[in-house]
């Protein structure tokens, strides 16, 4: 039994010719894409939102520990908060010091 459809296919074929010819683009940064794999996996989003024959993404093992970490990424931003205002104060502090030159 095939794994994918013949939609998923033609997506893929069709970003794949983008992306030789240098009119691929990812998504919010708008950046060329030149990766093979990177535009394989393009094609293969737009099948899925197509509603083409395409097996679910494969969930990472990082995916299961992003709920524990948040918790401690909250608590370790609150400790770095002060003394990124405090280098701002003293950056900000040079720059105003400075004299202009003739």
């Amino acid at each position: 039994m095939a794994r994918y459809g013949s939609k998923a296919q033609s997506k893929v074929k069709k970003a794949m010719h983008e992306r030789k010819t240098g009119t691929l683009r990812s998504g919010r940064s708008g950046k060329k894409v030149t990766s093979r794999k990177q535009a394989i996996a393009i094609g293969l989003s737009e099948a899925r939102k197509a509603g083409g024959k395409v097996p679910a993404k494969k969930s990472s093992k990082k995916s299961s520990r992003k709920s524990p970490s948040r918790k401690s990424a909250t608590k370790k931003s609150s400790r770095k908060s002060p003394s990124r205002k405090a280098s701002s104060r003293k950056s900000s502090s040079r720059k105003s010091s400075k004299k202009p030159s003739h």
